[in-house]
């Protein structure tokens, strides 16, 4: 039987979590997960556990000599992995690769038919480089599932979408030069806000010239400003046509988050949602995978992802 939402939440995720004082050490999950009780969406999907990648699907993405040093700080649960961004924790190891292990399995599950739609809200962690992590981000589970498309789908044409307040530079890099990564990103511009990448004339390299859209916002823009910019990332895709839809949805992007200056409200995220969701039932077979991304108010992260798994819902 086919689900129409499968949501993966569990305690392997939330243990991704960095030492207290961190802006990623609050507890998302819960407050998304109350939120959607509440709004009675948690009961129309059906719920699944995560599950850990090997290290195999790990270098997929992700260098050996990389993942050996996340293991080893892991064990130690003490150093840095980059400049102070992204601190090593006890088990940090074994909860990235639950990020990981856990994109994987709603990808297989969409490729083998049991459903169309997946929300990972636990996941998206799009700075995270081949050999380096960055922005709190250990492992790149979307990279790392854009290659498992192409190697064990035979996916190849792939759309990455993200309306997270931080350029998504993990991906965008790893694949400038791809001319079927079909990429479109929303962020405040790198200006202003870390990772400082993203400009508007970065569209690709190479063969892959024109493939890459990056709409950076002013800082303050709002929702008439995303609507704008949404409407370009709808005839990127549809000037492209992909296969398959991921779509970052970080909630750091909303109004009031300590580390953006975005906006931006819950519409933004239920619009880019549902207009997503339509483009990939007409192009894709339906086929979409949501992840949660940033976020770091607990009131934004519980109302923006809700929005996203609202109308992932939605069969009009």
């Amino acid at each position: 039987m086919t689900a129409e939402v499968l949501l993966y939440v569990g305690e392997p995720l939330a243990r991704y979590c960095f030492p207290a004082g961190h802006p990623f050490s609050i507890d998302r999950q819960r407050a998304f997960w109350d939120e959607a009780l509440r709004q009675n969406l948690a009961q129309r999907v059906q719920v699944l556990a995560p599950r850990i990648a090997t290290r195999e699907e790990l270098l997929r993405f992700h260098s050996r000599r990389y993942l050996e040093t996340v293991e080893d700080l892991s064990i130690r649960g003490a150093g840095c992995l980059d400049y102070g961004d992204t601190p090593a924790f006890p088990g940090m190891f074994e909860a990235a690769s639950a990020i990981a292990g856990t994109a994987l399995d709603g990808l297989e599950r969409i490729m083998s038919g049991l459903t169309r739609r997946t929300f990972q809200p636990v996941g998206g962690l799009h700075h995270a480089r081949a050999d380096e992590a960055a922005g709190f981000c250990v492992v790149n589970d979307l990279a790392i599932a854009i290659r498992s498309l192409r190697e064990r789908h035979g996916v190849q044409r792939v759309a990455y979408v993200d309306i997270d307040v931080h350029h998504g530079d993990g991906v965008f890099y790893a694949f400038e030069r791809d001319p079927d990564l079909i990429f479109a990103d929303i962020h405040e511009d790198g200006r202003y806000l870390y990772p400082g990448t993203g400009h508007a004339d970065e569209t690709g390299a190479g063969e892959a010239a024109g493939t890459k859209l990056n709409a950076p916002l002013l800082p303050r823009a709002g929702d008439p400003q995303f609507f704008a910019a949404w409407e370009r990332v709808l005839d990127h895709l549809l000037r492209h046509r992909p296969e398959f839809i991921l779509f970052q949805c970080g909630a750091d992007s909303l109004r009031g988050d300590p580390l953006g200056h975005l906006q931006l409200t819950p519409a933004a995220h239920a619009h880019a949602t549902r207009t997503l969701c339509d483009f990939a039932d007409r192009h894709c077979g339906g086929r979409i995978m949501a992840f949660g991304g940033g976020g770091y108010a607990l009131n934004n992260v519980a109302a923006g992802w809700c929005a996203v798994l609202r109308e992932m819902l939605r069969t009009d």
